[in-house]
C-alpha cells in the first residue's frame, strides 16, 4: 500500500506530481501494488506418504519446492489433473479455491489447513504434524521433500486487478525463477531475529514480483501485458496510469498516440480486451478503492478529484455501479474484515 500512500500525499494536497514517473511502464505500475504485511510463512519437512488439503482461502499462495517432489491439484473431482512439481519449481495458487498438496495424486490428505491457518487432522482430531521450530513443521524433519508455503494477503484493489488475470494455478519451473531469492527465503523463514517479519514480507514481495515477471513472459500472459509493448496502446495505457485525474476521452487518447478515434478504440480493445473508457474507469476505481483504505482522513471529495471525477457523487455512482457497493460501505467492510483477520491470528 506504500504506493497508495505516496499517491494520496501528492494528490490530496494538489501537488503537480504524477501517480507514476513518466518512464514507469504499466507492468511496473501494477506490480508496485502488492505488499505483504504479516504474511503467513511455513517450512514443511515431509516424508511420503503425505497430503494436505488447503482450505485457508488465501487470495494468493506461493509454494517454492526446496527439495524432493510433490503434486499440486484441486481438492475436488473434475477435469483438472493437477501438476507434478520438482525441486526448484515455484507454484502460485490463486484463492479462494481449495487445493491439495501431496506426494502424489493418489495420496489421500491427512491434514486440513483452514482459515487463519488452523490445522487439524482430516477426521477433525489434532494435527498429525510435528512442530520442529520457528515456522517449521512436518511429519519427518529428515523427509525427502521440503517446501515453503507463503500466503499473500493482497489488500489493495490494484493488487487484486493483477490477481484477477492469473490462472488458478501457475507453475514456474526450475530456471524460470532465480534460485538465489528462494534460497534466501528458505534460510530466513526459520529465523527469529528482530524485524524478522518485515524481512520475510519483503522477501515474499520480491519472490512474487519475480514469479509474475516470469509468468508474463509465457504465452498465456494477459492481453494488457502484450498491449504495453504496442507503440500506440502502450503509450495510452501509460498516460492513463500516469495521470488518471486528467479528463481523458477516446478522442484525447487517440490524439496523443496519433491515431483516429475509431482505429485507436479498435486497436485498444483488441489488445487489452476491454474498451479504453472501460479500462480507464476500472483503473480510476481501483485507485479510489485503495486510497479510501490507505487514509481514514481522506474524503470522498478529495479522492474523487485525485482520480478524475468531477464530484463525490459522480465517483460514488460509478463506484457502486462497477463494484456493487458504495465507497463508504467498501471502507466499512474492508475494515471489518481486517479487524477479524487480526483477531484471528
Amino acid at each position: 500500500m506504500a504506493w497508495a500512500l505516496w499517491f494520496i500525499r501528492q494528490r490530496l494536497v494538489i501537488l503537480p506530481a504524477p501517480v507514476y514517473p513518466d518512464h514507469m511502464d504499466v507492468v511496473s505500475g501494477l506490480l508496485d501494488g502488492p505488499r505483504a504485511r504479516g504474511a503467513f510463512l511455513l517450512r514443511s519437512h515431509l516424508r511420503a506418504p503425505w497430503g494436505m488439503r488447503i482450505e485457508d482461502e488465501a487470495p494468493l499462495t506461493i509454494v517454492p519446492v526446496l527439495r524432493g517432489s510433490g503434486w499440486v491439484g484441486p481438492s475436488g473431482s473434475g477435469d483438472d489433473a493437477g501438476t507434478t512439481v520438482e525441486a526448484g519449481d515455484v507454484v502460485l495458487l490463486r484463492g479462494p479455491e481449495h487445493y491439495v498438496v501431496a506426494d502424489s495424486p493418489t495420496t489421500v490428505p491427512t491434514v486440513v489447513v483452514g482459515p487463519s491457518d488452523v490445522c487439524r487432522a482430516i477426521d477433525g482430531g489434532p494435527s498429525p504434524m510435528t512442530v520442529f521450530g520457528v515456522r517449521s513443521w512436518g511429519n519427518d524433519l529428515d523427509g525427502e521433500t521440503v517446501i515453503i508455503t507463503g500466503t499473500y494477503p493482497l489488500d489493495g484493489a490494484v493488487g487484486r486487478r493483477l490477481l484477477r488475470v492469473l490462472p488458478h494455478r501457475v507453475v514456474l519451473r526450475r530456471g524460470d525463477v532465480d534460485p538465489t531469492l528462494v534460497d534466501l527465503l528458505a534460510r530466513e523463514v526459520v529465523q527469529d531475529l528482530p524485524g524478522q517479519e518485515a524481512v520475510l514480507d519483503r522477501l515474499l514481495d520480491l519472490l512474487l514480483i519475480t514469479c509474475l515477471r516470469a509468468w508474463l513472459d509465457h504465452p498465456q500472459a494477459p492481453g494488457w501485458y502484450r498491449a504495453d509493448a504496442d507503440p500506440a496502446v502502450g503509450v495510452a495505457m501509460r498516460l492513463i496510469h500516469h495521470d488518471p485525474a486528467r479528463p481523458w476521452t477516446v478522442e484525447a487518447l487517440a490524439d496523443e498516440v496519433g491515431l483516429s478515434r475509431a482505429a485507436f478504440a479498435r486497436r485498444f480493445t483488441e489488445l487489452v480486451g476491454e474498451a479504453p473508457m472501460t479500462y480507464l474507469t476500472g483503473w480510476r476505481l481501483d485507485l479510489a478503492a485503495d486510497m479510501l483504505l490507505a487514509d481514514d482522513a481522506a474524503t470522498l471529495t478529495s479522492v474523487a478529484r485525485a482520480v478524475g471525477y468531477a464530484s463525490p457523487f459522480a465517483l460514488s455512482t460509478a463506484f457502486k455501479r462497477v463494484r456493487g457497493v458504495s465507497p463508504a460501505e467498501h471502507r466499512r467492510r474492508t475494515a471489518a474484515v481486517s479487524t477479524a483477520a487480526v483477531n484471528a491470528r
